[in-house]
């Protein structure tokens, strides 16, 4: 998969990484690029279509899927991330709605674009997702959940030719991580980089520093191997002749 001369559609793409996101896949030089936002977009590049785009509004949802004619490369970007102590279960449900619950949405409304196309679903996901942030974690709890969706629907689609990414994103400098005090790299540099593993297959991809120093940890590790013993459990066992 490369993006050049492919149909792209992110959410959550008004700010941070999933603008970022955007303007990368013009970069290289994709033919259109679905921008949803809750909010009006508007885009010099005649490339770029807005969709009114809350991923918890299955309306929008409906009318999204109307609007695109076809689809390559689905991006689930959109997401919240509150700090809390998990005193709040409203809290805690509304990371779920969007984190969890949005992704499925939206991702479910595309498969049969996406079957069409054997096209690629990436899900901006978090190093929360591997080990809970203690300061956000709903929010953790929420990434974890969208992992093992992720892992899921790698396993169920892949006989339909669609490949399934999970970008694990260290501190990213965005609106979410604005109070954070630590090192934090560049929403352009995370898009490239999400891009560059899409082009590579990476199932799983590190996009900045803090990520990458866990990738190859990940990749021989206990939980990966898991995965891949798991999926084997849908290959048909052949008959005894």
């Amino acid at each position: 998969m490369t993006i050049e001369g492919k149909t792209v559609l992110i959410t959550g793409a008004n700010r941070g990484i999933g603008r970022a996101l955007v303007e990368e896949a013009l970069r290289r030089g994709a033919e259109r690029v679905y921008a949803g936002t809750r909010q009006h977009l508007t885009h010099a590049d005649e490339r770029v279509t807005p969709l009114i785009l809350d991923v918890t509004n299955d309306q929008h949802t409906r009318a999204a899927v109307e609007a695109v004619q076809s689809l390559d490369v689905l991006v689930n970007n959109a997401g919240v991330g509150l700090f809390d102590d998990l005193s709040d279960r409203a809290t805690l449900e509304h990371h779920l709605a969007v984190n969890l619950l949005g992704t499925y949405n939206v991702t479910q409304a595309f498969v049969p674009l996406l079957t069409r196309s054997r096209g690629t679903i990436v899900n901006v996901l978090s190093l929360a997702a591997v080990a809970s942030l203690p300061l956000m974690p709903a929010y953790s709890v929420s990434k974890a959940a969208a992992l093992s969706l992720t892992q899921a629907l790698r396993a169920l689609l892949a006989d339909r030719g669609i490949s399934v990414h999970a970008v694990l994103a260290g501190p990213v400098d965005t609106d979410m991580t604005r109070d954070f005090p630590i090192p934090k790299s560049l929403p352009a540099a995370v898009a490239r980089a999400i891009f560059d593993g899409v082009d590579n297959n990476d199932e799983e991809i590190f996009p900045d520093a803090t990520a990458a120093a866990i990738a190859d940890g990940w990749n021989g590790g206990a939980s990966k191997a898991l995965e891949r013993e798991f999926a084997a459990y849908l290959t048909p066992v052949p008959a005894a002749s």
